[in-house]
């Protein structure tokens, strides 16, 4: 290889894919580098999971994989736990959600946000998300974990229903709505991840949301 220094700096490499340039839009360059290095953070765990296993692996180790202090990685994540349940994409569905027709159903508003947020994620981060809804799968801490408020895709569904209909708190139907959304799109990545990865997750997702327009029909 040659040791020639280039004359020219070659230019700035983007975001790896829309889902991430969506993620870095809106933040400061500080807040990019802090998103990133959360990403550098969770993808290190994941790497040193698949080679030793959940319970095997260390917040020590993570933090030396990733080059970061562990007081670092706990300004990042409050526990292991969170490192699998906690993820960057919520703003980027609610961005998707909101740039629906707002005369557009809900459900297929979610469907077709969803749909196509999913494939363009399946491009460069299929094995990542594969790992973590195994572990969650797997990991009893982490099922029972899933549940709590804090990580409850409820919230996310309800936080756009209530933008879209320009009031404080959701009404009785709206929780409705939400609590099964938030339901059908945990079961289908549950289903995606127990069957190996083997089915497109992204039509997955597409055939949850028509069970849900043909009001259960469909069984």
């Amino acid at each position: 290889m040659s040791a020639t220094r280039p004359t020219t700096a070659p230019p700035a490499a983007g975001p790896a894919h829309p889902v991430q340039a969506m993620l870095e839009a809106p933040l400061s360059l500080r807040e990019r580098k802090k998103l990133k290095t959360r990403q550098t953070i969770r993808r290190e765990a994941y790497r040193l999971i698949a080679d030793q296993g959940y319970e095997s692996t260390t917040v020590e180790q993570i933090a030396a994989a990733a080059e970061v202090s562990q007081s670092t990685f706990f300004r990042y994540f409050a526990t292991k736990e969170d490192l699998v349940l906690s993820d960057e994409y919520d703003p980027a569905v609610v961005a998707a959600l909101l740039a629906r027709p707002a005369d557009e159903p809900f459900l297929r508003s979610c469907r077709e946000a969803l749909v196509g947020l999913m494939r363009e994620l399946l491009r460069s981060e299929r094995e990542e998300l594969l790992t973590r809804m195994r572990l969650i799968g797997e990991v009893p801490s982490l099922r029972a974990r899933m549940y709590e408020s804090a990580n409850d895709p409820q919230q996310l569904y309800l936080t756009v229903l209530t933008r879209r209909a320009g009031i404080e708190e959701p009404t009785f139907e709206m929780r409705v709505t939400a609590a099964a959304i938030g339901a059908a799109t945990t079961e289908t990545v549950l289903k995606w991840s127990r069957d190996g990865g083997t089915e497109d997750i992204a039509d997955l997702i597409d055939h949850a949301f028509a069970v849900l327009e043909g009001g259960f029909t469909l069984l």
